[in-house]
């Protein structure tokens, strides 16, 4: 089977291949033509006739028709799609809707046609040929690829709304699916518990040679768990079936359907006996010994957790699965251990505007050619899905050229937000869980600022609050009132945070009590370097401490570490 999937994937990859290779030599000329192609074929939509897409001929033509626009822009389009009417951004049907979180505690919605699905099918088809150039053994045994639930729900005009990974997923050849070693119904588990124990069980009963997945902290999950409950991921390989009756519960009529992928293996449940007594636990690296390559993201925030996969899964080879968002499959990596990668030049186009120029009124705007090395960009994005001129808030590197196109990297969300492993915390996240705790607790809040700490995998409360009141809170309170319910509040208002802390891809928040003067020590800081006094703003949400924060520090609580929404 996995020499037929070779074959397979050589006669498809190739000329997907060749057709990317020749766009990268004459960047301009292939964008300016997909520029027509889709603005041509969505002309008679609403948005399409309300910007004149018809006689649009030239990208400076469509940056005079068509304003920059954030989602919110957006949403009144799309919620028009969302109760089944057509025409709206694009002539296409809509298939689905991708749902990630919004800047405003309303998720967003990112309509997928046909053309979006067969166009991210076609980016992972050139992913692995390009992979198999490197790395020709690694189909040679089954493949664990971890994705999202397909359908997450139904918007009120019946349309399924979800991941697009996860319907690409469900939508493999079934001559394809039998070298996967997590059947897809897997990944519908609601229980994360339940989910991750039973992809350790399906995986630890296979032989593999490749493990892919979007963030590395579920790989880094994934192995947690082989180690913590080795004694019944082995007993249910022995034993056959799920072996655990919490599982079983949860996997339903799944675990029904796949009999023959849940038949005992006593000869595989000796040999991960064996491992574990030699070993102390269920190590990837020890129980696959023929792993040639982990697909993962190793840029932007999430690089450092990439780095440490090394100690479960060996000195192996990462590649990067590229900048892949809700919105639009952007990139395409060609090499190991590196983040960059090449623009899908043939299914979005793309604009730039310099990040020292994005809160100018009327900033430059360039185009892929036109980017230098080594610099930083705010990246617009127009889609076959309806998006145009897109500002999804993220901001790129350029790390080289190929051809004449440029290698990209995604470094972090832009303004406002931050971004520890894909949960894009929005400060305005922030402003409504602190508005639940004032509510809730009847607090009067002073200052205060969330920061992210990459190395502990959480994000950090610091608060000024009046000294009487924090004289009048018992620490066991704070503890185990005050900082769940600010841990909830933003699971409320932001999806994927919800998702990042029951998934205990994220750790608990803590909370330091800052010294009464601290805000305003800092903002003195501020303006003697140079800000001005009536045009300061105070960060609420940073991407690091500044160096204030840590010298008022009277006091930090933290809350168990194994706690979760």
């Amino acid at each position: 089977m996995s020499r037929l999937l070779t074959l397979g994937l050589r006669w498809q990859g190739r000329p997907l291949m060749q057709r990317l290779e020749a766009a990268t030599k004459a960047p301009a000329a292939a964008q300016q033509v997909l520029l027509q192609q889709l603005l041509s074929h969505h002309a008679t939509t609403q948005f399409g006739q309300a910007h004149q897409f018809a006689a649009i001929r030239t990208p400076a033509d469509y940056r005079r028709a068509a304003p920059i626009r954030d989602y919110e822009d957006f949403r009144p389009y799309v919620q028009q799609m969302m109760v089944g009417k057509a025409q709206i951004l694009v002539n296409d049907p809509v298939r689905m809707f991708t749902l990630t979180s919004g800047t405003t505690g309303k998720p967003k919605y990112i309509p997928v046609t046909a053309k979006v699905e067969r166009g991210g099918a076609r980016l992972m088809r050139q992913w692995l040929y390009r992979i198999l150039q490197a790395h020709p053994k690694f189909l040679s045994r089954a493949v664990v690829g971890i994705v999202s639930p397909a359908i997450e729900g139904y918007t009120s005009g019946g349309i399924p709304y979800g991941s697009l990974s996860g319907r690409i997923y469900q939508q493999i050849p079934a001559w394809i699916r039998q070298t996967y070693a997590i059947p897809y119904g897997v990944f519908e588990i609601a229980d994360y518990d339940a989910r991750y124990w039973t992809i350790a069980r399906f995986a630890l009963a296979r032989e593999i040679s490749f493990l892919c997945t979007p963030n590395p902290s579920t790989l880094h999950r994934l192995a947690t768990v082989m180690s913590d409950h080795s004694e019944s991921l082995i007993r249910a390989i022995y034993e056959g079936g799920m072996g655990n009756g919490r599982q079983e519960s949860e996997m339903g009529a799944l675990a029904l359907a796949l009999p023959r992928r849940l038949q005992a293996n006593r000869q595989r449940a000796r040999q991960l006996e064996r491992i574990r007594d030699a070993t102390g636990g269920l190590r990837p690296k020890d129980c696959w010994p023929h792993l040639q390559l982990l697909g993962c993201w190793t840029g932007g925030s999430v690089g450092v957790q990439a780095q440490q996969l090394a100690a479960d899964y060996g000195p192996l080879p990462i590649r990067d699965l590229g900048y892949l968002a809700s919105e639009a499959r952007v990139t395409l990596p060609y090499q190991d251990n590196a983040a960059g990668g090449l623009l899908n030049l043939t299914q979005n186009f793309y604009e730039f505007i310099p990040e020292d120029c994005v809160d100018q009124a009327d900033p430059p705007v360039l185009l892929s050619h036109e980017l230098e090395p080594g610099q930083r960009y705010q990246i617009l994005l127009t889609t076959p899905g309806g998006l145009y001129r897109y500002d999804i808030n993220d901001i790129v590197e350029v790390t080289g050229y190929y051809h004449q196109s440029p290698v990209v990297a995604f470094v972090r969300k832009g303004r406002d937000m931050s971004n520890l492993t894909g949960e894009k915390l929005h400060v305005n996240h922030v402003l409504s869980a602190i508005a639940t705790l004032q509510r809730q607790f009847h607090l009067i809040v002073g200052p205060y600022r969330l920061a992210p700490n990459l190395e502990m995998m959480r994000y950090e409360l610091y608060l000024e609050l009046p000294p009487d009141q924090f004289a009048s809170l018992k620490d066991s309170w704070i503890t185990q009132q005050l900082l769940p319910s600010f841990d909830q509040a933003l699971a409320q208002v932001n999806s994927e945070y919800a998702q990042k802390r029951a998934s205990r891809r994220l750790n608990s928040p803590c909370l330091h009590r800052m010294r009464s003067g601290w805000a305003e020590t800092v903002q003195r800081r501020a303006i003697a370097q140079g800000q001005r006094d009536v045009q300061y703003k105070w960060p609420i949400l940073c991407q690091t401490p500044l160096p204030e924060d840590a010298e008022a520090i009277l006091q930090t609580y933290v809350v168990d570490a194994q706690s979760h929404v």
